[in-house]
């Protein structure tokens, strides 16, 4: 079965953006409002070449909030990328063992999430796609910045605090509680996170704002490692973020859209029909009033609506804008007109979902991941023998 490819597989204005701002091309004002990189003032000269690097967990089929707050921007950053360009793509299984795994579904839903980003148009000849599991330098350059990482500022981080769900940021390592509940996998998770990043020489990682201090972090890591031994040449990654809205719940919209939520119509699958899109909009919690507004606060439900069209609408109109093309209009067409917007962005998605999953009895997935890991690794090797190098261990 041949699928066509869809509008969002073609090269977009944003992705030619993109390319201007790793070329390091000057930029317009409309390209600092979609990508930006940090720091903002005096960056330094660009390279010869741009080494991207992301992660995204084993979930299983990706949600609409994972598809626009990640992978679409994982397909822009390939249509910018050019022939010199380097882009490895990690599913992160070590990263998804912090809390509890059945062996056997992790490795499912790491299988459906490799298929899901080639279903969205990432393309393993123009990308690298693997498991983070299948590439062990992952795992030994964590151990080896974990020798020079602070404590301090490890306890610092909100990862920790966040998925212990003890209702209390301000938590403290001295607190027997805390110290019964947190496991040294989780605490040190961003440790991981930044060898991720720093065994592939990664140059830009693209980040939303939740993970900003994650990076700033793997940058302490490059740093304290190439002071503390000579020869040490990690390379300290740059931040390409885009102004990306939190998807919140159809469900309740002041949390964020999750796969973990009890409630299935909380969200809608990337792979969803366009009926079940159709019904998970008309089924999504508004108000009682019944006309179009733009207030997250006060109306937070209609808000997460307009800010979903906002992100799928071709002509690139803001939440705000669309609710005053909105004027008069009653909720119940307002929901069509969200609906409509989702069916076209995510349209053929699924169809390509399963005929990947199909494809040559169902074992070209794993090809696929075979072949990426593959290059991951050699990668990752010219890394660690530097890292080896420098440190005085073994050679290779």
């Amino acid at each position: 079965m041949s699928i066509p490819a869809c509008a969002r597989c073609r090269p977009s204005a944003a992705s030619r953006h993109l390319r201007r701002l790793l070329s390091g091309a000057p930029q317009t004002s409309q390209v600092r409002r979609s990508f930006s990189t940090e720091p903002a003032a005096a960056p330094p000269a660009p390279p010869q070449h741009a080494t991207i690097f992301s992660g995204i967990q084993p979930t299983g089929v990706p949600h609409l909030g994972n598809y626009l707050g990640a992978m679409r921007q994982w397909k822009r950053l390939q249509d910018a990328a050019g022939p010199e360009d380097r882009l490895y793509f990690s599913i992160v299984d070590l990263h998804a063992i912090t809390m509890p795994q059945d062996a056997p579904v992790l490795r499912q839903r790491s299988r459906e999430m490799l298929a899901a980003l080639m279903a969205i148009g990432l393309d393993p000849e123009r990308c690298t796609m693997f498991y983070q599991s299948a590439v062990p330098a992952h795992s030994e350059l964590m151990w080896i910045l974990s020798c020079t990482a602070s404590m301090g500022y490890l306890g610092r981080m909100t990862q920790w605090k966040s998925k212990l769900t003890m209702n209390d940021n301000r938590m403290s390592l001295d607190d027997e509680a805390v110290g019964q509940k947190l496991k040294l996998g989780l605490f040190s998770y961003p440790v991981l996170q930044a060898a991720d990043i720093l065994i592939h020489r990664a140059t830009h990682v693209p980040v939303g704002d939740d993970q900003r201090q994650h990076l700033e972090f793997a940058r302490e890591c490059a740093t304290n490692f190439n002071a503390t031994y000579d020869g040490g040449s990690l390379v300290s990654p740059e931040t390409i973020t885009t102004e990306t809205p939190r998807v919140m719940s159809l469900q309740n919209p002041r949390n964020k859209m999750s796969k973990s939520a009890p409630n299935h119509r909380s969200r809608i699958l990337i792979t969803a029909s366009p009926d079940e899109i159709r019904s998970r909009i008309k089924g999504a919690v508004t108000d009682s009033h019944n006309w179009v507004s733009y207030d997250p606060e006060g109306r937070p439900g209609v808000a997460n609506l307009l800010e979903l069209w906002s992100q799928c609408d071709p002509k690139g109109r803001s939440p705000a804008g669309l609710a005053a093309d909105c004027d008069g209009m009653h909720l119940a067409d307002f929901k069509k007109q969200v609906s409509e917007a989702i069916v076209k962005e995510l349209e053929g998605i699924g169809a390509r979902y399963e005929e990947i999953l199909d494809k040559r009895a169902g074992q070209w997935v794993e090809q696929i991941q075979a072949a990426g890991a593959e290059k991951a690794r050699q990668n990752a090797d010219e890394t660690m023998r530097m890292v080896r190098d420098a440190v005085g261990l073994a050679g290779f």
